[in-house]
């Protein structure tokens, strides 16, 4: 594994296009099957309602989206999704809740029983929670869950410009609590939201310093939706995407490089170079959580073309066993005091002040 210094990934960053292209398929092929694409698919298990800050979250509470809220879905909801997914080739479900953190809750015991029941189907089971303790991490692993999901989104110098309800050192405790309990790790970050090169480039270094270094790394292209602080952003252009996809899998060779948001406004052509840099995963079906994602027969079709073939489970590793003991709660619930800096975001509270003003004019409209 490479020891790598901000420097050296600058230098790989600002190489010429191409040439970069060229070494990231290089690297690329000399790790994996450059055919073999894993198919994922993304299930908001809970939607909405969201208390945190990010600008670029359409399921913060406080801001106005018009997001289609939902409770937390049952079990048996989340196994048909998971097998309509496998029918149509996709290997991994991750399933996204809308919560600051986990809770020793009821509604914890109902999400352990849905990896149980995805793992049971033979897909690679992934949640993205938010924040989690130790201890609610090895419930997740005795209950049969492959991967966490957590993303650092940005470099921790600017991640205090898009987001102020929780610490970058947050981000990273819930990865180390995830790798305690025997978890690979999900963990990547969104482009476009108004960072600088180095930004990009300082991220990808608190990656390559971790030990082991993330299972697989999204890369996402902000979607950036009406009513969030973001929305004014512009879309993130195909050379950047293609230009981080090609430093990532080269400075994290290992990682699965995982083409995330952003696919809607990408041309098969720019998806293609994605590929060739090193992108091995995308996420199927017409929504990523609450934004846009191109139709699965249209992934299909350009997995035709370009003679891609879907990933099978636990290629990269074992299928976890399961533990029955994942549904004793602990006697004593943990009590993990998660920051909350008290900086405040102008375009956040600014967007969070556009929502107060919506939500009481559609409220008078009501009456």
């Amino acid at each position: 594994m490479n020891t790598w210094t901000k420097e050296d990934i600058r230098e790989v960053y600002n190489k010429p296009l191409l040439e970069l292209l060229y070494q990231a398929a290089t690297v690329h092929r000399k790790h994996n099957d450059p055919r073999e694409v894993q198919i994922s698919k993304l299930v908001s298990i809970k939607t909405d309602g969201c208390p945190e800050d990010c600008g670029y979250c359409p399921q913060a509470a406080r801001y106005h989206t018009d997001i289609n809220g939902n409770s937390l879905m049952s079990v048996e909801e989340v196994k048909g999704h998971a097998q309509e997914a496998k029918d149509m080739g996709s290997s991994r479900v991750c399933m996204g809740a809308a919560w600051r953190n986990v809770k020793d809750d009821a509604d914890f015991d109902q999400v352990l029983e849905m990896v149980k029941s995805v793992n049971q189907m033979d897909m690679e089971v992934c949640c993205t929670l938010g924040m989690l303790t130790e201890n609610q991490a090895r419930r997740l692993a005795d209950a049969g869950l492959y991967a966490y999901n957590h993303n650092l989104d940005t470099s921790e110098e600017y991640y205090k410009e898009v987001i102020s309800t929780r610490g970058y050192e947050d981000r990273l405790q819930t990865i180390e609590n995830a790798r305690k309990a025997d978890l690979t790790v999900c963990s990547g970050g969104i482009i476009g939201l108004g960072e600088k090169d180095e930004d990009r480039i300082s991220m990808l270094y608190t990656y390559s310093l971790m030990r082991p270094q993330p299972e697989s790394v999204p890369i996402n292209a902000l979607v950036a939706v009406e009513g969030t602080p973001l929305e004014e952003q512009n879309p993130v252009p195909i050379w950047d995407m293609i230009r981080m996809i090609a430093t990532t899998r080269i400075v994290l060779e290992h990682s699965a490089v995982r083409l995330s948001a952003g696919r809607t406004e990408m041309s098969d052509e720019g998806q293609a170079l994605c590929f060739m840099a090193g992108a091995n995963s995308i996420f199927a079906g017409d929504k990523l959580l609450t934004t846009p994602n191109p139709e699965f027969n249209n992934d299909l079709a350009l997995f035709n073309k370009l003679g891609l073939v879907p990933m099978k489970a636990y290629k990269k590793g074992d299928k976890p066993k399961i533990n029955e003991a994942y549904k004793e709660s602990p006697e004593s619930k943990e009590k993990i005091k998660w920051s909350r800096p008290e900086h405040k975001i102008e375009r956040n509270e600014a967007a969070k002040q556009k929502g107060k003003k919506v939500r009481k004019v559609t409220s008078v409209k009501e009456l």
